[in-house]
């Protein structure tokens, strides 16, 4: 492979210590910056970085593009997305505002089955292309690895298209932008199945096995609370996903601490996402666990709930992430370091905690063991911010210009 040169960043931000401590119990200084630094590379893996007056004489000659004054992170991730999607729900927020609760939405015609109904009014032509402009719009923040999940058809021919879709967007964006498709026909029960279980055997298991046939399935999750889908609806559908070979996750502890967590941690789900409700045990359990936290403040604030015990997961050990959750309903803001920074004073995390939770946590989310860190040996994914040190980027709340 060829091998191509970035130099004279004021700032490379490895989170080289981060990835050492497997992205927990971090301390600022687990950053790792390089002042005045280059990095080596080809399109496999990262071959070299530090300062540049150290740049090995082997690589001297290597073609470089200059970079003074710019800084160098990990590729941003946002982990949790639903943005395929059809339908306008803008008007929901504003109830929401004026004091009307989920129920009095539901019965004005809002809420997911709303989003349902638009979506399987919708073309796949026409979802494709908005979801291609979603994309774009994201990526411009400097986030480069997205993960999409289905979940707004709750029909098996919609799913379907809407996993294809999603299959759809690798393509479009293969060499810009690292795209995870995962399977979410268990986002809520449509009322014509007269139980979750009932639309699980029906739809959701038949279908996985169906796309799993043709491989475009990288992880299955499901809305495992009270009212969605239950512990016994969630553990045959990643009994299925086990025996099918896919990484399982789960949304989860949203409503109440269902223990959730628990039995994401007893599959060994790549995350479990949401937690606002999660308590000590289940805490315990993710700490000696590989499974990623993903919390979502966006939903959080969107909804006007209570944050996750961010203090308590960061203090047990866990490894926590942070997503977008963008989505039509419940978190239409569809930017991670927006919402991160938002979060930060909240959660009270220190700037290393913030920055593995978007970069290197959020990757492993997804099950991209291999990116994260600017280290030798992983894939040379990163995002490049117009100011002269990390604390610019930080301090402007993800409004700096991204240069890739």
């Amino acid at each position: 492979m060829s091998l191509k040169a970035f130099r004279n960043f004021s700032q490379i931000v490895t989170l080289e210590n981060a990835y050492k401590k497997d992205g927990r119990h971090l301390l600022p200084e687990d950053l790792s910056i390089i002042e005045n630094a280059s990095i080596v590379f080809d399109s496999e893996e990262i071959v070299w970085v530090g300062e540049d007056s150290a740049i090995p004489s082997e690589f001297q000659s290597v073609p470089f593009e200059d970079f003074t004054g710019k800084t160098l992170l990990p590729e941003l991730v946002d982990s949790h997305t639903h943005l395929v999607f059809g339908g306008d729900r803008s008007s929901e927020y504003s109830m929401r505002l004026n004091g009307a609760d989920y129920q009095a939405i539901a019965n004005a015609g809002g809420g997911i089955l709303s989003t349902m109904k638009a979506t399987n009014e919708s073309s796949a032509d026409q979802l494709f292309e908005d979801a291609v402009a979603r994309v774009e719009r994201i990526y411009s923040y400097g986030v480069g690895t997205i993960e999409i999940k289905s979940g707004y058809g709750l029909n098996y021919e919609k799913e379907k298209e809407c996993s294809l879709i999603i299959e759809r967007l690798k393509d479009h964006f293969e060499g810009r932008v690292q795209i995870s498709n995962t399977y979410m026909a268990a986002h809520a029960v449509p009322k014509e199945y007269k139980s979750s279980n009932d639309y699980i055997n029906k739809v959701v298991i038949p279908l996985l096995k169906e796309l799993s046939e043709i491989g475009v399935i990288d992880a299955v999750d499901i809305f495992h609370e009270e009212g969605y889908f239950d512990e016994v609806d969630t553990q045959q559908l990643f009994d299925v996903a086990s025996f099918l070979n896919i990484p399982v996750k789960s949304h989860a502890d949203e409503f109440k601490d269902n223990k959730g967590a628990i039995l994401a941690v007893k599959n060994n789900a790549l995350s479990t996402d949401h937690l606002l409700c999660t308590t000590e045990d289940g805490i315990s359990a993710l700490a000696s666990s590989s499974t990623v936290a993903t919390l979502l403040p966006g939903t959080g604030f969107f909804l006007g709930k209570p944050q996750a015990d961010a203090e308590a997961f960061f203090k047990a050990g866990v490894k926590v992430a942070i997503a977008s959750d963008y989505n039509p309903g419940s978190c239409h803001c569809d930017n991670v370091l927006l919402v991160a920074s938002l979060a930060a004073p909240t959660y009270k995390m220190n700037i290393a905690q913030l920055w593995a939770a978007i970069t290197m946590n959020a990757a492993h989310a997804l099950n991209f063991k291999n990116q994260g860190a600017l280290v030798s040996g992983l894939k040379p994914r990163f995002t490049i911010f117009d100011v002269d040190n990390i604390d610019k980027v930080t301090y402007h709340w993800g409004v700096n210009k991204c240069i890739r």
